[in-house]
């Protein structure tokens, strides 16, 4: 494999994109520790004021899916990136970089849902800008977004945070995301009603932030490289084994059959509406309880715990009573998800 050039596996979320920001980017522009990367920056304000701050780009392929478009899933993902850190999302900026041919039909519908979106999520769209490149020169529309949150609390949401005995919930169904948008980008007939789930997430959170507190100790939203590769991210950042459990995990018929027809492992495939929350034991079944009673959460399981302290191994437990070790994908398994 040729390292002396960008692939479309440094984009995946797996192996070489940590190599990436590990070897190049991070130290070159901050040199963030391991343990303190997060999907939003902490930021002190005026006043001691707590800020969080994130930014993101979307690239999707096709701009328009089942059930969303790049712009509904560009302001869900900077809410919940937000959200996972614990904040309240306040303002978001969009930077559009539009290709010249892009239809102004498609253009309105993707608007159109970013505010819908915006709207839900009871966030404001603040500020932007726009540029156009030449015909051939981009893919339609990439979008860039840009989010602020503030604290309502002291409690500190953070991805090394996870300690042994912790169970590991989601709040609902395994890898619709990706199967929904790899379906529509290839024209499969998967005679299936696969549905991108992107939503945000951010009033789900301060339910469970309002009823848990400081029992809540990881929040992680599961998108590129899937739920595998955030949970191996958390049990490097928290230095902890962590173990599944294959026969609780939610994934749908449809959207295992479509895996297994096309050789994915859902595991691996992008998430837009879901998060993984690492609890503390004695709290596991009240927050499930709650997750199950919200209308982002309605299909929530337990479906792990943290084991121990170690050098951060990720375990699960097949249906068929083995131990199989889970790790980051090496490569891209699906390009352009999100």
């Amino acid at each position: 494999m040729n390292t002396d050039v960008i692939l479309l596996g440094h984009g995946s979320g797996g192996k070489l994109s940590h190599q990436l920001l590990d070897e190049l980017i991070i130290p070159t522009l901050s040199q963030v520790a391991q343990s303190d990367q997060n999907d939003a920056a902490i930021l002190e304000g005026i006043d001691s004021t707590r800020l969080a701050f994130t930014t993101d780009s979307y690239v999707v392929d096709p701009i328009i899916f089942p059930g969303g478009n790049i712009g509904d899933l560009a302001i869900n993902g900077t809410v919940n990136d937000l959200a996972m850190s614990g904040a309240r999302p306040l303002a978001i900026s969009v930077g559009l970089i539009l290709e010249e041919g892009l239809a102004l039909a498609e253009l309105r519908e993707v608007l159109q849902a970013m505010k819908a979106a915006a709207d839900k999520a009871q966030v404001k769209i603040v500020t932007g800008d726009t540029k156009v490149v030449p015909r051939g020169k981009g893919d339609k529309i990439f979008i860039n977004t840009s989010g602020i949150g503030v604290f309502d609390h002291d409690l500190k949401i953070l991805g090394n945070a996870a300690k042994p005995g912790d169970k590991i919930l989601i709040n609902g169904s395994i890898g619709d995301h990706g199967m929904a948008v790899l379906a529509s980008r290839e024209g499969l007939d998967l005679q299936s009603d696969i549905a991108t789930d992107s939503m945000a997430l951010n009033h789900l959170v301060t339910k469970l932030l309002a009823e848990f507190g400081e029992n809540v100790h990881v929040l992680r939203d599961p998108t590129r490289g899937g739920v595998a590769t955030t949970l191996k991210e958390i049990a490097l950042q928290s230095q902890v084994d962590i173990c599944l459990q294959e026969t609780e995990l939610p994934i749908t018929q449809t959207v295992a059959g479509a895996c297994s027809i096309l050789g994915l492992d859902p595991l691996f495939v992008a998430n837009e509406g879901k998060l993984l929350a690492i609890i503390d034991a004695e709290k596991a079944d009240a927050a499930l309880a709650l997750m199950r009673s919200q209308p982002e959460g309605g299909g929530a399981a337990i479906i792990g715990d943290v084991v121990e302290k170690s050098s951060g191994r990720v375990m699960m437990q097949t249906a068929i009573g083995g131990m199989r070790a889970i790790e980051m994908l090496a490569g891209e398994q699906l390009p352009r998800i999100c």
